[in-house]
């Protein structure tokens, strides 16, 4: 320890240390989850984790007592997530949501198949999406996050919130009757 650092430093140091491995225990998954939904490939979900962690680390003093850490999880998520997918875009085009990297594979063929087949139409809907919406979307939706607390996220108006989700509702309402339409057609002529 130098000189210039008392014991007081040292325990804000380990104050601060254990309060970052508490967010990290606590919001992995949610983090994860998140920026598959913000469109990450596959293969750069783990670069793109720890690089959301990374900016968790550095803006740590500036994580305001009465924040929600989902949305502030969520809102840095949201620019790393920008800056991949433009990285990306640049590159090769994105593979689709990998179910077996969301759940266990304990499931008989029939659930792996729907469930392979949801993740797909769900990834090509998040993807429909402009980014706005899609985060409004995936946090009402997907995260159960209440609209204060996604505006907070999101540092939009709680009005601004409810119109973008309001406008993602029906997107996906009218991707839904696509897809039945779809298959009604289809089950028709075999």
């Amino acid at each position: 320890m130098s000189p210039s650092q008392g014991p007081a430093s040292a325990q804000q140091a380990r104050a601060r240390t254990e309060r970052f491995h508490a967010l990290y225990r606590e919001h992995f998954d949610f983090v994860f989850r998140n920026l598959r939904r913000l469109g990450i490939a596959p293969a750069s979900v783990d670069d793109a984790l720890q690089d959301v962690f990374v900016v968790v680390l550095r803006r740590l003093d500036g994580f305001r007592e009465g924040t929600h850490p989902k949305a502030w999880l969520f809102a840095i998520a949201l620019r790393v997530a920008g800056n991949y997918r433009r990285a990306q875009t640049r590159r090769a085009p994105t593979a689709s949501l990998a179910p077996d990297a969301l759940e266990g594979s304990a499931l008989g063929p029939f659930d792996q198949l729907s469930r392979s087949e949801a993740a797909r139409v769900l990834d090509a809907f998040l993807g429909s999406l402009d980014d706005d919406k899609r985060a409004v979307f995936v946090l009402a939706e997907l995260e159960q996050m209440t609209a204060p607390e996604i505006a907070q996220a999101l540092a939009v108006n709680v009005n601004t919130v409810y119109s973008r989700l309001r406008a993602a509702r029906i997107a996906f309402e009218q991707a839904v009757q696509v897809l039945r339409s779809r298959r009604e057609s289809e089950g028709g002529h075999g």
